[in-house]
């Protein structure tokens, strides 16, 4: 293949601000926040006031795992996942 024709079939990488998921996970946070909040201010914590604080809490294992793969990948370990710079 020639230079033109890989420069061609690549896409265009992604601005730095939609690459960033601390926004989203932030509002997302948040929005499961609020869901906790108005389940107890409501006194339905046996329903979805358990399923929000179960979205917090899944949220943030999943994004502490996120930031300790994204430090390990900006440290060049070797067992560090691809492409989270």
């Amino acid at each position: 293949m020639a230079k033109e024709e890989i420069e061609r079939a690549c896409p265009a990488a992604l601005p730095a601000a939609l690459r960033d998921p601390t926004p989203f996970v932030g509002a997302l946070s948040v929005a499961w926040l609020v869901g906790l909040a108005v389940s107890l201010a409501t006194g339905h914590w046996a329903g979805w006031g358990q399923t929000c604080l179960a979205g917090l809490v899944v949220g943030a294992l999943g994004f502490a795992l996120f930031l300790s793969q994204r430090r390990a990948a900006r440290r060049g370990d070797r067992t560090a996942q691809r492409g989270l710079r």
